[in-house]
């Protein structure tokens, strides 16, 4: 369900690692959480984030909620397609819907995070 090369966080978050670059989205279980997507507000290119803090927002139909950024670094992209078409996050949480691309400041953050089979005991509690 969740792809097995990405890493997860306890907020809902999803990081996947090439180099020094991550590429940022929220769960699949998150975006069946919050229901039709409408909003999505995020860091802007430049931007510096850090982990466990907001880096953006995600506006549905019954909540709005921080999206949690996974690790810290600067971010190089923004995925304007998820801005303008928001069910983008509901349709392909995990592909097309991504949010944020940053340059990781520290991979050693990447320890603290859950792998797939982690993340999913931890949802199914």
């Amino acid at each position: 369900m969740h792809p097995k090369d990405y890493k997860y966080t306890k907020g809902h978050t999803w990081v996947r690692v090439e180099g020094e670059v991550g590429l940022i989205g929220i769960t699949d279980f998150a975006q069946k959480e919050l229901g039709s997507v409408l909003f999505v507000e995020l860091a802007s290119v430049g931007d510096a984030v850090v982990q466990s803090k907001p880096c953006g927002s995600v506006e549905s139909d019954k909540a709005t909620s921080d999206v949690m950024c996974p690790v810290s670094g600067q971010v190089l992209e923004v995925n304007e397609e998820a801005m303008n078409a928001p069910e983008t996050v509901n349709k392909d949480p995990h592909g097309a819907g991504w949010l944020l691309k940053v340059r990781l400041a520290n991979k050693t953050e990447l320890n603290s995070l859950m792998s797939a089979a982690e993340f999913e005991r931890y949802i199914a509690k």
